[in-house]
């Protein structure tokens, strides 16, 4: 069934549910507490990276971490040198990921501001008029981040090019480009239609059980057929609905299975 079909339901969703009192837990809240543009950019990074495990330890780590190099990180990462960056670091653990994964992340990032001007800067030398999304920008994006730190980030930044479905750096994206209720922007230069699902295995099975894709691999060709399906009922912000989806499940007060059994079992106009 075309996911079109389901465009009233899917902005109702949206209007309802798409709300910053639904936010918490969600590691998007640090993201709120930086006015400027230069600081939310590292929050993001790091809120992202970290963004797999339980919710409650994710906001633990995330915390600790963003508490290890103070209330302006950009001012902290311009005036740390890298073994600053790795001393503070030292001991820090979030499930696979290490302080010195953390630390290697941020030496590069600070390598990357240093060039670019900012990490926004660098993905948008990525983005190409041409692509029909970012996936040849996220690419270039790891890759230069990866490269500046001079070490491995483990877990933190997967290589779309290798396949995953990179559901963390989506998730990334789709907090700097969108602006709206929810995901406050800041990245202007990156188009938001050529944002891509942020999927983990919970999107998955939505985005399966609203007729976006038959695929059984959450991978990064999943990603793209679902991201394409959401493309179909907005062409100009396929990621729109992605918040207000993914409540679904993880509030007690919304049910995914009831949500889809509604969408597909109510009369519909014929395509």
């Amino acid at each position: 069934m075309p996911l079109v079909k389901h465009n009233d339901i899917l902005n109702n969703l949206y209007r309802d549910v798409n709300h910053r009192r639904y936010v918490h837990p969600d590691p998007l809240e640090f993201l709120y507490r930086y006015a400027d543009h230069a600081d939310r950019e590292i929050a993001a990074l790091l809120a992202s990276s970290l963004a797999y495990g339980r919710v409650a330890q994710i906001l633990k780590s995330v915390s600790n971490a963003m508490e290890r190099i103070g209330p302006k990180p950009a001012e902290y990462l311009a005036e740390n040198t890298p073994g600053a960056i790795r001393r503070a670091m030292r001991g820090f653990k979030h499930r696979f990921s290490t302080g010195d994964d953390v630390a290697a992340m941020l030496i590069g990032a600070r390598s990357v501001i240093a060039k670019h001007g900012s990490l926004g800067a660098c993905f948008a030398r990525g983005v190409s008029g041409d692509d029909e999304t970012v996936l040849e920008a996220m690419k270039a994006f790891v890759g230069e981040i990866t490269d500046a730190a001079g070490a491995d980030c483990g877990h933190l930044l997967p290589d779309p090019a290798r396949g995953s479905a990179c559901k963390r750096l989506c998730l990334m994206l789709r907090w700097l480009v969108r602006k709206d209720r929810v995901d406050p922007g800041g990245w202007t230069a990156v188009p938001a239609s050529k944002l891509l699902i942020p999927l983990d295995t919970h999107m998955h099975k939505i985005a399966a059980g609203l007729g976006a894709t038959k695929r059984k691999a959450a991978d990064m060709r999943t990603v793209v057929e679902v991201t394409e399906a959401f493309r179909r009922v907005a062409p100009k912000d396929p990621v729109r609905y992605d918040f207000a989806l993914t409540r679904l499940g993880i509030r007690n007060d919304m049910d995914v299975g009831e949500f889809l059994t509604f969408c597909n079992t109510r009369d519909l106009p014929d395509a």
